[in-house]
């Protein structure tokens, strides 16, 4: 795909994209904050933008920091609507129930992705159309205990 987004944007720092190709464009702390074993914290940005109509982005968690020191983000994916010009803000959260974590200025706390989303017509219905699905919801397709993986 070559066709690019512009997306005007306020900030110190631009978030940046780490390699060549990749989804989510890093988002770095605007302010120092220490996040105690299982507090949340929301950490500001510093990052305001202006999305185009018919476009999203959503806020989600680094992978590294997640695997190595247990910092998640509360409500990932944190939605920004195209409408929102206020500060993009993180809600961290420290899931690690015995080592505190300090959020440094300037440390990458989460990551940006832009993407397309259609305009949407809810059609009220008396019934839907069958699928090979049908209404299986959590576990319905299957666990296997032995091998600690979904069936």
């Amino acid at each position: 795909m070559t066709d690019t987004v512009d997306v005007p944007i306020i900030a110190a720092a631009a978030p940046v994209y780490a390699h060549p190709g990749d989804a989510g464009a890093d988002l770095t702390a605007a302010e120092a904050v220490r996040l105690e074993p299982g507090e949340r914290a929301l950490v500001g940005t510093g990052v305001r933008i202006a999305l185009p109509d018919g476009h999203v982005a959503f806020v989600v968690p680094r992978s590294g920091l997640a695997a190595k020191h247990g910092i998640t983000i509360v409500n990932a994916p944190g939605t920004v609507d195209a409408g929102y010009r206020g500060e993009i803000k993180v809600s961290l959260l420290n899931t690690d129930a015995r080592e505190a974590f300090d959020v440094a200025v300037g440390d990458r706390i989460a990551q940006l992705i832009v993407m397309p989303v259609p305009p949407v017509r809810f059609l009220p219905v008396d019934t839907l159309p069958d699928s090979s699905r049908g209404e299986g919801g959590f576990g319905s397709t299957g666990y296997s205990s032995t091998q600690g993986v979904r069936a």
